[in-house]
């Protein structure tokens, strides 16, 4: 029945593997991303036994690109990046054209046109945005100038793929591609308006949809969302994120004939200025993850393991750009900004691997005749060998990291830089709470701790609330919970409570597990939202588990049994 059902088939042999390897590349301590491209590479062409329907396959791709981009624009940060604007952007504009210059003199090398090379340059010049995220956020580096550094660059990259994927279809005739942006576009066809009349109009579509994004959708989508969410239905708001962002994206193609990347990216650009942001990226996370799975499981059903046997060379040339070629030029410019060794050499290690745009860019330049079809295998086994290299690279960064501060004497110490110490220390604190999540229900508990002057720390993954966190001058730790080092270093052993106010309860009973192994005598308490839970929970080590319902019944049970004028009255008995 698989030949009768080419899509389901495609969904499922395409999550199936995608799991399968990519829980075998976790447990092998690599980017589960690149189980994902394994997983294409062996339903694709290439390799025997089933093989997927490609067209399909890119078809959902599509789905994963605008609600990855919309992601982006979602955790896009004006303030982040004004805020390193003097290194990252002229930083990240010099390395990408150092990167390019090296992919355009390789092309050339192997026979293929200027165009051909340009657009491999620009695909090995950006950054994978889930990998250096991930490296950036496992090192606890994000309120550190290397991790502000690190993502401000990386966003000013972004920005330049988005706007190389704007030009590209209006140059490519002139690079030697085909006329397809010329001819697709009505007006341009009906005015015979030439090359240069082309890129002007994409130039004045591309501006006008900009212009209605900050001036109308600023306004609308962020009232739309709102109103949506007073609604009461978080159904209803999950599905109003995700029409929005496939609408906007569609609308932008079909009407300004701008790429669905770019529209998507500019959805979740006017979003993130909300205060529904936070709430539209974790509701649409799900899906957003599965398409984009998707979307790695295509690019992989395009890539030939053949051609790094028959064609290493060029393979090699390839990796060489993405690890040394541009991670030098970045660690030059970092060094030559006045920032020490150890920011440059993170700042490198963050960059020495490729990734989303360079696939999408890469797809795009084969569409349009642009770049061959081996220049698209190059840039697929780059991305999956630097990525495999990657916390190899960091590791070997962190270790000449670990001696450079060595070297440096205590006198020396107490001058240098703040962003040269360690990034994360063992808290001071002891006989205290470690509150982990400052969610709704994590907030309230640490205002309550502070209103009664027990100490507390809050352990939390999430910059926005880290910020917050920072701001009310909270003692707190970046990171997951469930990892041993970040609970080492709310020091544990020294703790009287752990307060789990995370809602979901596979990463709470990982932090059970975690605390109660480093600490038998501190008292963990939890929550969660149905009794297999609690019973789960309590299993693993936990003291006491709240369960939200049964609280709620109790207190309206209570208020309901004091009667008026009667506030103290006893609480009704409920089963524990």
């Amino acid at each position: 029945m698989l030949h009768d059902t080419p899509l389901i088939a495609t969904i499922v042999a395409g999550l199936g593997l995608a799991f399968v390897f990519g829980a075998v590349a976790q447990r092998l301590r690599v980017p589960p991303l690149v189980g994902y491209l394994l997983a294409g590479v062996a339903v694709g062409p290439f390799t025997p036994g089933y093989v997927a329907d490609q067209k399909l396959a890119t078809e959902l791709a599509e789905i994963g690109v605008i609600l990855l981009m919309f992601g982006v624009g979602l955790h896009f940060s004006l303030k982040d990046l004004l805020s390193v604007r003097a290194i990252a952007v002229p930083g990240a504009v010099v390395q990408i054209a150092v990167a390019t210059v090296f992919g355009l003199g390789l092309a050339l090398g192997m026979g293929w046109t200027v165009g051909a090379g340009l657009v491999f340059g620009l695909a090995l010049s950006v950054a994978s945005t889930v990998v250096l995220l991930r490296a950036v956020q496992e090192r606890h580096l994000m309120e550190t100038e290397r991790g502000r550094i690190a993502i401000g660059w990386l966003i000013v990259e972004d920005l330049a793929m988005v706007m190389a994927l704007v030009l590209l279809p209006a140059l490519a005739p002139l690079l030697g591609g085909n006329t397809e942006a010329m001819s697709s576009d009505p007006i341009a066809a009906h005015f015979d308006l030439g090359l240069a009349g082309v890129l002007a109009l994409t130039i004045v579509k591309v501006a006008l949809f900009v212009g209605i994004m900050l001036v109308v959708g600023r306004r609308v989508i962020p009232w739309l969302l709102h109103v949506i969410a007073h609604s009461g239905s978080r159904e209803l708001f999950r599905l109003a994120v995700l029409a929005t962002a496939l609408c906007v994206a569609f609308g932008a193609t079909k009407l300004f004939g701008v790429s669905l990347a770019l529209g998507a990216f500019f959805a979740g650009m006017v979003l993130s200025e909300s205060e529904l942001s936070q709430r539209a990226a974790q509701e649409t996370l799900p899906l957003r993850d599965a398409f984009a799975v998707l979307f790695f499981v295509s690019v992989g059903m395009l890539f030939d393991p053949a051609s790094i046997v028959n064609e290493p060379w060029p393979m090699l040339a390839t990796l060489f750009i993405i690890i040394v070629g541009k991670s030098v030029a970045a660690f030059v410019i970092v060094r030559a900004f006045g920032h020490p060794t150890t920011t440059a050499l993170t700042i490198s290690a963050s960059l020495a691997q490729i990734g989303e745009f360079s696939f999408i860019l890469a797809e795009l330049g084969v569409k349009l005749d642009l770049l061959p079809q081996e220049g698209l295998g190059l840039i697929l086994a780059g991305a999956i060998l630097s990525i495999v290299l990657n916390p190899l690279i960091f590791a070997a960064v962190d270790r000449l990291n670990q001696r450079a501060e060595a070297r440096v004497s205590p006198a020396a110490g107490a001058d240098a830089s703040a962003e040269d110490a360690e990034p994360v220390k063992v808290s001071t604190l002891t006989d205290h709470a470690i509150l982990i999540g400052y969610g709704r229900v994590g907030r309230r508990i640490g205002a309550a701790l502070a209103e009664v002057g027990r100490p507390f720390l809050v352990i939390e993954a999430s910059d926005d609330l880290l910020a917050d966190l920072k701001k009310a001058k909270i003692e707190a730790i970046a990171g997951n919970a469930a990892q041993a080092d970040v609970l080492a270093a709310a020091n544990l052993t020294a703790a009287r409570h752990v307060i789990i106010a995370i809602p979901e309860a596979f990463e709470a009973g990982q932090v059970i597990q975690q605390a109660r192994s480093a600490n038998p005598k501190v008292q963990i308490i939890a929550r969660a939202h149905r009794d297999a839970e609690v019973d789960h929970l309590i299993s693993l080590g936990a003291d006491m588990v709240v369960m939200g319902e049964r609280e709620i019944a109790r207190g309206m049970i209570d208020h309901v049994l004091a009667g008026p004028g009667e506030p103290d009255a006893p609480a009704c008995p409920l089963p524990a």
